[in-house]
């Protein structure tokens, strides 16, 4: 098997167990807890759920930007992030840098003490806001993904 293939399935394998764990926290897991009555119980579980998934977010965004950058290095395509037909490169590239640093900088130097601050004394505002915050994440690599497959087999939207 020639390692772009390679690269390619974990690249793919990667996202999927990524974003699908986003929404997976985004359409079931934050709706859930947020019907939790006490305050402290809705942090405590999301604590216990998040920390492992943040986990395997972070070893599927590693694994997702080695392949993708070597899969970029291999066809020599460095020029498709000057054109604006292969708009869903730049997406793929601006969602991988937003979760990278959420997961490595943000959360765990800022994130996760303002969330324990505020879950428990603002439990409702604290858990709508990191839903739409969710919301949002999803569905800009929701668009990505539809843009990678759509443009990885020729069919562009410009």
């Amino acid at each position: 098997m020639e390692l772009f293939t390679l690269a390619r399935i974990f690249h793919v394998l990667a996202v999927v167990l990524w974003i699908g764990g986003v929404a997976m926290v985004t359409t079931v897991i934050i709706p859930s807890i947020k019907k939790l009555t006490k305050p402290e119980d809705r942090y405590q579980t999301f604590e216990r759920i998040e920390g492992k998934f943040a986990f395997q977010a972070k070893i599927t965004t590693l694994i997702t930007a080695i392949s993708g950058f070597y899969m970029v290095y291999y066809l020599n395509a460095w020029d498709r992030y000057l054109s604006p037909k292969f708009w869903w490169m730049h997406t793929m590239t601006l969602v991988w840098v937003l979760f990278t640093i959420v997961l490595f900088i943000l959360e765990p130097f800022i994130l996760h003490k303002l969330f324990k601050k505020y879950a428990i004394s603002h439990p409702d505002k604290t858990f709508k806001i990191l839903h739409r915050f969710h919301w949002v994440l999803l569905t800009i690599s929701l668009i990505t993904i539809i843009g990678a497959v759509a443009g990885s087999h020729g069919w562009y939207f410009f």
